[in-house]
């Protein structure tokens, strides 16, 4: 299958051009993120086995969608050349490395803004660009990090911490190398000058993870690891039902109201303990256990769809924990629709996810699948102004690849 080379308009980025030079999840999915939503993004791989989520079977397809493919042996002398060539009129370029990798290299902030003064460069990496030498040019991925940060050590039993998942540190971070980027570019639009931003990705986890972590910084209090249960008040979690799990989130004064009557402990609300305009039901009330077990037998004795159905038509928020089957079944997400096919460059059909949020006037857009590795390398070359021999003369050194 030939793969469209000439992006149509759509999208609020439409006009926005994007280079990166990333692997996985963090950045690539900022990418995605950008490209869905209009942006003319190209992704730069290695020239050796490229991208690693190339060995994926499936989430390759689905956050490499949209982007053009340039196999570069960017820290090459000639390589270099290319490389600014391809940046000398992006917008944001965004590369994700140890930190000062780039720098060491002799890619420069200041390089890089000679060439354009405008432009917005993104340096992701585990610890930041500078500090601690030891920490700066330490491997991370997104388990590390989130060890590192704290995070993991406030999820999980009393007994082990625990990762949340799937790859929760990545996609935390995807939104930051987003929102980070375009806010950049919105101020180097107005002033003419570019940005570099330096994002450490312990620190969005620490920003993410500040909730519970400013009361130990200001008061000295470790809350314990939830589990399944909310810290600090009943009727927060996920319950066993007779059929499956619930997830609830119990808070407001008619709520309570309704759940104590409902669980059979009617009788507390407007006592001493649990007076009439009780809007949480913390764990500190001497009623908490009893409260809590009493959920719980509850929940054994009913359907998690029943709870659901009952619970929601009384104002508290409470949904069944779906599974994948039930997700794929789910009738809101179809009419929404959250589900869309598209062909692969293989000629297969691909069933995805859509672009998300909806942008109501301007709507983003799938316009091609995942290209193979450097399959848009003489497309993109030929645009900078390469001829055909040239680049087979790069490619014949090693410096490009030709998918």
């Amino acid at each position: 299958m030939a793969l469209p080379t000439e992006k149509p308009s759509y999208g609020p980025l439409d006009g926005v051009k994007v280079v990166y030079a990333a692997v996985e999840l963090a950045c690539p999915k900022a990418a995605d993120l950008m490209a869905d939503w209009g942006a003319d993004v190209v992704w730069l791989e290695n020239t050796g086995a490229g991208d690693t989520i190339r060995d994926t079977p499936y989430i390759k397809q689905a956050e490499r969608r949209n982007q053009r493919s340039v196999a570069l042996n960017y820290f090459s002398e000639e390589g270099k050349k290319v490389f600014f060539d391809l940046v000398r009129d992006a917008d944001i370029f965004m590369e994700a490395s140890k930190g000062g990798t780039w720098a060491r290299k002799g890619i420069t902030d200041e390089v890089l803004w000679e060439l354009n003064p405008k432009l917005v460069i993104v340096h992701v990496s585990g610890f930041g660009q500078e500090g601690d030498p030891k920490m700066v040019k330490r491997a991370a991925y997104d388990l590390t990090v989130m060890a590192y940060s704290g995070i993991i050590m406030q999820n999980g039993t009393e007994e082990q911490p625990m990762l949340p998942g799937p790859y929760a540190g990545d996609y935390f971070n995807t939104l930051m190398i987003a929102s980070s980027a375009l806010a950049a570019l919105y101020q180097a639009e107005k002033s003419g000058k570019g940005e570099s931003i330096d994002l450490a990705m312990y620190e969005t986890l620490l920003a993410i993870g500040q909730y519970y972590l400013v009361d130990y910084l200001n008061e000295g209090i470790k809350w314990p690891r939830p589990g399944a249960r909310n810290q600090n008040l009943c009727g927060i979690g996920e319950f066993k039902c007779k059929d499956g799990f619930l997830g609830v989130c119990l808070y407001g004064v008619d709520q309570n109201k309704y759940f104590l009557e409902t669980i059979g402990l009617g009788h507390l609300w407007g006592t001493e303990d649990i007076p009439e305009d009780t809007s949480g039901l913390w764990l500190s009330n001497p009623h908490a256990d009893e409260i809590q077990k009493a959920f719980e037998k509850y929940c054994l004795a009913n359907s998690k769809y029943d709870i659901e159905e009952d619970f929601a038509a009384h104002r508290i928020a409470a949904q069944v924990v779906n599974d994948m089957e039930d997700l794929v079944k789910e009738e809101h997400l179809k009419l929404r629709d959250t589900w869309v096919d598209w062909e692969t460059a293989d000629g297969e059909t691909f069933h995805g996810l859509g672009v998300f949020p909806k942008f109501k006037n301007n709507p983003g857009a799938i316009w091609r699948p995942m290209p193979p590795q450097g399959g848009d390398t003489v497309d993109v070359m030929t645009k900078l102004g390469y001829t055909p021999e040239q680049i087979d003369e790069l490619a014949a050194a090693g410096v490009v690849k030709v998918g």
